[in-house]
């Protein structure tokens, strides 16, 4: 049974940084692309970052310079790790997985519809 468990999230101020992690099990981690999303209150879900099999990245343009994707492939772990924190990145943050193999790399980070695992999300609360 494939499972995604997320942890890490929280509230901070401004300017500080958040790492989160998504624990993976049930599927051959190594070989699946991963992703962290997130939903701001009252908007649609957006992709934040995307990692492949090789260790390749890709961000979206709003987290570019501050968040960086990386992933443990012995623990099984998946990370988000968040400098530079803004009000705006307040959300519930998932982590995806792409059993099908479906997901490209694309310049401004991932796309929803190519995942099709999903954890429960952890909540990240940025104030001013």
């Amino acid at each position: 049974q494939v499972q995604l468990v997320e942890s890490g999230g929280g509230s901070v101020q401004a300017g500080g940084s958040l790492r989160l992690s998504c624990a993976a099990s049930g599927y051959t981690y190594a070989s699946a692309y991963m992703a962290w999303f997130r939903q701001p209150p009252g908007k649609e879900r957006e992709g934040v970052a995307a990692i492949d099999n090789n260790g390749r990245t890709s961000d979206a343009d709003s987290v570019k310079g501050r968040f960086t994707i990386s992933k443990d492939s012995a623990e099984n772990t998946l990370y988000l790790q968040m400098n530079s924190l803004k009000p705006e990145d307040t959300a519930m943050y998932y982590c995806a997985a792409d059993l099908r193999g479906v997901a490209t790399m694309k310049p401004s980070g991932p796309h929803e519809y190519e995942y099709n695992y999903w954890g429960q999300g952890t909540q990240v609360t940025v104030s001013s």
